[in-house]
């Protein structure tokens, strides 16, 4: 049953998104892309899910496209339905985190990427193996690990093939911060109520403006910024609103600073 290959949980305004082909390590046939395309689209428009973290079950976060399937040593499913993952991700407007559990690889490592952070445990392994596979990227890779790492270190991981640890994934600024295991999906969850506790029109827009920002010059995404700006605070800035959240700034920032 398709359903099964991705499972979903809600907690409350966060759903818990989870890749579910443990013994193949999560990798992307076209029956799962298809039914990862399907979620994505259902939670982009649920206006009760407000972030989304994105993992894998057992010891892979995904391990990219399904090899065996690829080759034709096991037999496809017919695509159904849009398969392009990158699609189905830009058209999220939430917020979507990647609790990275394990090998995230090529086209795992491409989604991982897509996400808008990464948190990993210490056994996650990243490593780009189109170059060994023969196959070029096709889910931005080549563009945005460049811009996370540096393009001298993005050009050693994706004309080697090696793997890289998750401590040195994390120094290289490309996930944030490394958990124990145990600690990944709450430290996430913990995140995501961070985020769905901000207003969510300012949210949005500064997650719009941001992601335009990335894929400009600075110049453009400084101009980007400043009509946003002076539209949102046109439309949404009020006194009373800025006094009471101001209150509620100050209150969080004495908690968190004792």
């Amino acid at each position: 049953m398709t359903d099964s290959l991705v499972l979903i949980e809600r907690h409350d305004a966060v759903a818990v998104v989870t890749l579910n082909r443990p013994k193949a390590l999560n990798a992307l046939s076209i029956a799962l892309r298809r039914r990862i395309h399907e979620v994505f689209a259902e939670l982009a428009v649920d206006r009760h899910i407000e972030v989304i973290i994105l993992t894998g079950a057992g010891r892979a976060f995904t391990v990219g496209l399904d090899l065996k399937e690829l080759g034709g040593e096991t037999r496809a499913t017919p695509a159904l339905g849009s398969t392009d993952l990158s699609d189905a991700l830009a058209a999220t407007p939430q917020p979507v985190i990647a609790a990275v559990n394990g090998y995230a690889i090529t086209g795992g490592f491409e989604l991982a990427l897509m996400c808008d952070f990464i948190i990993a445990a210490p056994e996650a392994r990243f490593a780009d193996t189109h170059a060994r596979v023969g196959v070029a990227p096709g889910w931005g890779l080549s563009q945005r690990l460049p811009r996370l790492v540096g393009i001298n270190r993005a050009k050693e991981l994706s004309l080697t093939g090696n793997y890289l640890d998750a401590e040195t994934a994390c120094a290289w600024g490309l996930a944030n911060r490394v958990v124990p295991a145990a600690e990944l999906l709450p430290t996430c969850l913990a995140l995501a109520k961070d985020i769905a506790s901000t207003d969510r029109a300012t949210r949005d827009e500064i997650k719009r403006i941001m992601d335009l920002g990335w894929q400009a010059t600075l110049a453009e995404g400084l101009a980007i910024e400043g009509e946003a700006s002076r539209a949102h605070a046109k439309a949404e800035v009020r006194p009373e609103k800025v006094a009471q959240r101001r209150a509620a700034v100050q209150a969080r920032g004495r908690r968190q600073s004792r």
